[in-house]
């Protein structure tokens, strides 16, 4: 099973102040640099999405409603939340604070069957928290993502075994997990346009083509998933890295390093814990590799706190300043609960 809170952040907000009820919320930084956290599904009908550029999203919808996002208070809704899945199963993997899966093979309320236990649960997180989530019941992982998405808002979509290859075949190819859009037009480019299509490639020439994620491709077209569910699956890590098309001076990165440290960012929202560690990685002309990491008394609370020191961190690169770079990267480890970083002791206090 898949559950998928629907449009969380703006509905916790949309939840929390009834005068934003019907509107179309957008939970965003404003800012030339900012980048949208969450839309309502008001501000979605303008074509609003989730990691778009908060002053696109105003273009689209200018009469929307801009509010700072506030983790903190995510959190605490997302373990609330998480309290509704465990009294069902405590096989559960959560994916970000508003999406996980669950193995309900056998679960504690003693329902008979999976739908009935993703009918509680939704049930549940209406009655007791005012919000909606979706659901997606399914043989196996990448299924039930795909289900939990296929009747949202507060919806609900079963796809029973014997009946994979039936929905399965008239998908898009970029619906499969892992098909992004340079993947994509490779698929069509071999006039592979559905799953039905990517079917009927041999595993050979998938492997040719794509490398080991060909076998994923093979695989995927048939409905086979066989990775488990894994329960507390922790994140090591988050980072954004690009390579540059001519190689750059270190004090020539600023704008780059302020780019990946908005994505790094956004990744890292949707974690249900918090990065004590920011990490400045380059990547010399010579293929030499450095890293530089910080971890300051408190966690960085904002994007631009992160954006700071991971600018700050080039300080600490003891090269010539004629060194030319081809890579940067900048990430967050760490990871720990919001209640153990409360607890943290000031050092030195």
């Amino acid at each position: 099973m898949h559950i998928d809170m629907d449009a969380f952040y703006a509905s916790v907000e949309q939840r929390d102040d009834p005068q934003l009820r019907g509107k179309p919320v957008i939970v965003a930084w404003r800012g030339k640099r900012s980048v949208v956290c969450a839309a309502s599904y008001e501000a979605r009908k303008y074509g609003v999405r989730s990691a778009m550029p908060a002053v696109r999203a105003e273009q689209l919808c200018p009469n929307a409603v801009f509010l700072p996002p506030d983790f903190v208070r995510y959190r605490t809704v997302s373990r609330q939340v998480h309290e509704i899945l465990k009294r069902h199963t405590d096989i559960i993997e959560p994916l970000s604070l508003d999406e996980a899966y669950l193995d309900v093979s056998e679960n504690k309320a003693g329902l008979p069957t999976a739908t009935e236990v993703a009918r509680s649960i939704r049930r549940h997180i209406r009655i007791e928290l005012n919000l909606t989530a979706s659901a997606g019941v399914a043989p196996n992982k990448f299924l039930a993502k795909i289900a939990s998405d296929w009747k949202k808002p507060d919806g609900l979509f079963v796809i029973q075994p014997d009946d994979v290859n039936s929905f399965l075949l008239p998908l898009p190819v970029g619906r499969l997990p892992g098909v992004g859009k340079v993947t994509e037009e490779k698929l069509k480019s071999l006039v592979i346009d559905t799953v039905g299509d990517l079917r009927k490639m041999d595993l050979e020439s998938l492997d040719s083509s794509f490398g080991r994620y060909g076998l994923r491709l093979y695989e995927l077209a048939r409905g086979i998933d066989n990775s488990p569910v894994v329960p507390d699956r922790m994140t090591q890590s988050i980072s954004s890295e690009d390579t540059f098309e001519h190689d750059a001076l270190l004090a020539d990165l600023e704008p780059m390093i302020r780019k990946l440290s908005e994505n790094t960012w956004t990744a890292a929202c949707k974690e249900t814990r918090i990065a004590r560690t920011v990490v400045l990685k380059l990547k010399t002309s010579e293929f030499r590799i450095l890293t530089r990491s910080q971890t300051p008394d408190s966690p960085p609370t904002s994007c631009d706190e992160l954006t700071s020191i991971a600018l700050a961190l080039r300080s600490r690169v003891e090269l010539h300043t004629k060194q030319r770079f081809r890579l940067v990267g900048v990430g967050l480890s760490n990871f720990r609960y919001p209640e153990d970083v409360a607890a943290q002791p000031t050092l030195f206090a």
